[in-house]
């Protein structure tokens, strides 16, 4: 007898309570979370409506929750961690207000722009406040995928990784990325960046036992992550030079260098590479039909004409407006 694949489970899932009558859009809030994070005991707001949404990206074993929500309290107590069959990490990047973490007998606080890892094995409370919506990103991180990369009987308490002088900002940059583009990338490159930022959360966790901290592949991939994206948010500013992009993600010029000849390129050539492939999307834009290609190019960071369609024809194998007409 033939076998029938069965099929894959859903990549994406959603929740949205603005959907459900009022009366009935904090329960609808409360299970939506419990299939996205597993057993919580979320307390009701004071007012009668929660307009709130959930948002449930795979990444393979693990997952990206984008969480949207007024003001409130979310538990995990004794009882939610016995019904319970998996055990987790949840590693969460703030992104609107703030959240104060309180899990054994510390307490930690996420506002913006900050990470922070908690243990689902143990109670906590998240107290969600600072903000008429606030939003999340939070990552569940099977156990056993941080704690194969932590030290023998390694006690992970809660504790704001972004704080860390090393590595905190690359933490930060990663998985901002991956809360932004998981669905614009394939799964498996989802997996791959997350377990980049699962290796950072783990350097960083580890660090102080570690009498020499040896730099890892993907502390090195992580970095070559954020200085890309540095340049790719500048693309069209005339003159970016290596100092801008090195400050801004706070490295030095001459680490600018050796990281893009790692990836086996140089400054110069990854910026026009990258400015060519803009423009060359831009002039297959129907919308952008009428606009003249200098003027296209300009848009984009060059400032000579002729050296814009020479390297042009050498990256696409045909002058500007050939590449228009086709």
């Amino acid at each position: 007898m033939q076998e029938i694949a069965r099929p894959a489970p859903p990549r994406q899932s959603a929740w949205h309570t603005a959907d459900t009558r009022t009366s009935e859009q904090f329960a609808y809030y409360r299970e939506a979370i419990c299939q996205a994070f597993m057993n919580l005991t979320p307390e009701p707001a004071a007012a009668s409506g929660f307009v709130a949404s959930v948002e449930h990206i795979r990444l393979g074993e693990a997952a990206i929750n984008r969480v949207s929500f007024p003001e409130h309290v979310v538990r995990r107590s004794a009882a939610d961690i016995a019904a319970s069959d998996r055990s987790c990490f949840y590693l969460n990047l703030k992104l609107a207000g703030r959240c104060r973490i309180r899990q054994d007998d510390r307490e930690i606080s996420l506002s913006p722009g900050q990470v922070g890892i908690f243990d689902s094995d143990r109670q906590f409370a998240l107290l969600h406040d600072r903000g008429r919506q606030l939003q999340v990103a939070s990552f569940w991180v099977p156990a056993e995928a941080l704690r194969e990369r932590l030290p023998a009987s390694f006690d992970v308490t809660a504790a704001r990784v972004s704080d860390d002088p090393f590595v905190g900002h690359l933490i930060v940059e990663t998985a901002r990325t991956l809360s932004d583009g998981a669905l614009r990338m394939t799964e498996d490159d989802g997996v791959h960046l997350f377990r980049a930022l699962i290796e950072l959360v783990a350097m960083s966790l580890s660090r102080q036992s570690r009498a020499r901290t040896v730099e890892a592949d993907s502390l090195t991939d992580a970095t070559l992550l954020a200085l890309k994206r540095a340049i790719h948010r500048r693309l069209r500013e005339p003159g970016l030079a290596v100092v801008d992009v090195a400050e801004a993600v706070g490295i030095s010029e001459r680490y600018v260098h050796k990281l893009l000849a790692r990836s086996g390129s140089c400054f110069t050539d990854y910026v026009i590479e990258r400015r060519l492939d803009g423009i060359a999307r831009d002039l297959r834009e129907p919308a952008m039909a009428d606009r003249a290609i200098g003027s296209v190019a300009f848009d984009w960071g060059f400032s000579d004409l002729s050296h814009f369609t020479r390297r042009f024809k050498q990256r696409f194998g045909c002058r500007p407006r050939d590449w228009r007409g086709r």
